[in-house]
């Protein structure tokens, strides 16, 4: 009932706020043998940590996990997999002034009407640093997505304001690529077009001179993932990508394949046309299909259809989109109300990300990771003794 749990072969269950001492995850259903350490788990928390560029917010933690159960001898036993990470650079006394105010775009309302009283510093439970251990279970996860059938997530920055990134082909992304410029230095923006990550981040710069913030979108493609993964009905995996996506912070829309482009096409533009695959599809990593006994290999010409047809994998590549709504905390004076309704203006005091967007990749990336291995993972048990592996 109380919504901190998420998942079913592959659960992950979070407890923790903002300023409290830590959060920690515990992640069910984990195969045994799965390599994991702390350096593992480190790769992608130092991708969403605050204070790693000066695009971010300057909160300064390090982010590093506590595995408190579940590893022994640097592998997975197949019990539960706890992981904490500690808070350690809270300033409560940035919002003791809010106490009684409601901040513009927060849920600070909302917890009132649901609890009737709130944790009114950094946001409480509903606070992106919950997402910390989020991403760690998402490393877990992309490890058995890995192993299982060589699949990966990535995710980039396609759009900032009114700067959008042309990518043309979404599946070639590398992490690389995101992480990496030309030169060896930081991608910052985590753009992989580097004229338009250039211009994102001047806007960032000159957005955050006026104490304002600003939105953007992100693509997260999800390459190697076989077909047949997914349920017909209530748990189509696109519902299920979609329920984890809009689980983050500040997730306004999600989209996948083409997405609203549909609304003004026909269906003769619209549907993929299937074809035999050639081993070049194979190999490239860009289209799977069905190797069933007596059933050709199939995939599709164009992709329209985002790798989800009928809520199950097809094997083309998951590609999907979030829309980031501008960071709500801002040093300029706002219009607000107190808790009992009177009128007054809020100033938001705290460290606070101008976009949101550099950070929220790696946490994009590990939803989407946990409900593919969750479904792998249901699929597997669903097929015991059937096959070897689902369509790959």
């Amino acid at each position: 009932m109380a919504g901190n749990s998420f998942g079913q072969a592959f659960r992950i269950t979070t407890a923790g706020e903002s300023h409290g001492p830590a959060n920690v995850v515990i992640i069910d259903g984990v195969p045994p043998g799965i390599p994991v350490s702390v350096d593992d788990l480190l790769v992608d928390l130092n991708r969403r940590r605050p204070g790693q560029s000066h695009i971010v917010t300057q909160r300064d933690e390090s982010d590093t996990p506590e595995i408190l159960s579940g590893v022994f001898d640097g592998r997975t036993t197949g019990t539960s997999l706890a992981i904490l990470i500690r808070n350690q650079d809270q300033r409560s006394k940035d919002y003791g002034d809010i106490q009684h105010i409601y901040r513009p775009g927060h849920a600070d309302f909302s917890f009132d009407a649901k609890y009737g009283f709130r944790d009114y510093r950094g946001g409480g439970r509903s606070s992106a640093r919950e997402t910390t251990v989020r991403v760690a279970a998402g490393v877990v996860a992309k490890k058995i997505l890995e192993q299982a059938f060589g699949g990966r997530v990535v995710g980039y920055v396609t759009q900032v304001g009114d700067v959008k990134a042309d990518i043309p082909e979404p599946a070639g992304v590398t992490l690389a690529q995101v992480e990496t410029l030309p030169n060896g230095e930081p991608n910052i923006i985590r753009c992989p077009d580097l004229k338009a990550a250039s211009r994102m981040i001047e806007l960032i710069e000159s957005i955050r001179k006026d104490g304002d913030s600003i939105g953007g979108a992100a693509e997260i493609v999800a390459s190697n993932i076989p077909a047949g993964l997914g349920e017909p009905v209530f748990d189509k995996i696109k519902a299920d990508l979609a329920k984890a996506l809009f689980s983050l912070p500040a997730v306004l829309g999600v989209e996948y394949g083409i997405g609203f482009g549909c609304v003004t096409m026909r269906g003769s533009q619209h549907n993929d046309h299937f074809i035999p695959a050639t081993d070049g599809d194979l190999a490239s990593g860009t289209s799977h299909s069905p190797d069933h006994p007596g059933r050709a290999s199939i995939t599709t010409k164009t992709n329209r259809h985002g790798g989800m047809l009928g809520g199950i994998t097809t094997g083309l590549p998951i590609i999907l989109r979030a829309a980031v709504k501008p960071t709500s905390s801002l040093p300029i004076e706002q219009p607000t109300v107190t808790d009992q309704g009177v009128a007054t203006t809020i100033r938001t005091k705290g460290r606070h990300d101008p976009c949101l967007l550099p950070r929220f990749i790696p946490m994009a990336e590990a939803m989407v990771a946990i409900v593919l291995a969750d479904h792998w993972l249901r699929w597997r048990s669903q097929t015991a003794g059937e096959l070897a592996s689902p369509s790959v």
